[in-house]
């Protein structure tokens, strides 16, 4: 479902006179439906530029990234628009939406979007906020409001909101108390049985170890002249 082979990735240092600096060779990788992956290693060994590559945020500079029959790397903007409305999800650490939207509505865009009737959509909105002990006298307040752990769970509950085929998850259970922690935990769990493939970055061993089938070191693409 997931193929990441043989990438690299450089940044372009504009403003020190395009100085352009390697920072990941020969990535490779896959992840079949069903697996979660984890990505591993120190900070700065690029664990969060494979994913945002793998979302299409970061352009690679070679190599293939296929999702699906996607090839990421070189899918136009409205390829790879469609392919996060359908197909790949993305939780990360931060919750950005447009000041003043109800929380519900946050969690129902995606399904919205996908053209379910608004009604079902904020249902299973609903019901993803109350899974996710997200008190009901909020769902009408916008999330921007919030702290950082509940802002969390309603980024947790827009990236599962629709079953997408594919999933990255940028340390899901940071920030979460044991009760919704193993929420989480469930919902990446059954996101697997139904076949979803999952690259993830995971900080909580514990949680790592239960939800993960593989771990990959991304201290291995690093170019040695950066290491």
């Amino acid at each position: 479902m997931i193929t990441v082979e043989n990438v690299t990735k450089t940044f372009t240092l504009h403003n020190q006179g395009g100085a352009v600096i390697p920072v990941m060779e020969g990535a490779s990788l896959t992840v079949a439906p069903g697996e979660c992956v984890a990505l591993v290693g120190a900070s700065g060994s690029g664990k969060s530029t494979l994913m945002r590559m793998i979302y299409g945020n970061y352009l690679a500079a070679s190599g293939v990234i296929a999702v699906g029959d996607v090839d990421v790397a070189r899918a136009a903007p409205r390829e790879i628009l469609a392919l996060r409305r359908e197909v790949l999800g993305y939780v990360s650490q931060f919750l950005r939406v447009v000041p003043r939207v109800p929380t519900r509505e946050v969690v129902a865009e995606p399904l919205l979007a996908l053209g379910m009737a608004r009604a079902d959509a904020l249902v299973r909105a609903e019901a993803l906020l109350a899974q996710l002990n997200i008190p009901e006298r909020l769902w009408e307040l916008s999330p921007t409001t919030f702290s950082g752990g509940e802002q969390q769970r309603v980024n947790i509950a827009r990236g599962f909101a629709h079953e997408y085929p594919a999933l990255l998850l940028d340390e899901p259970t940071a920030s979460l108390d044991a009760v919704n922690r193993e929420v989480v935990l469930t919902l990446i769990e059954r996101a697997k049985e139904r076949g979803a493939a999952i690259v993830g970055i995971f900080h909580d061993v514990e949680a790592r170890d239960r939800v993960c089938d593989r771990v990959i070191d991304v201290t291995g693409f690093t170019p040695a002249r950066v290491a």
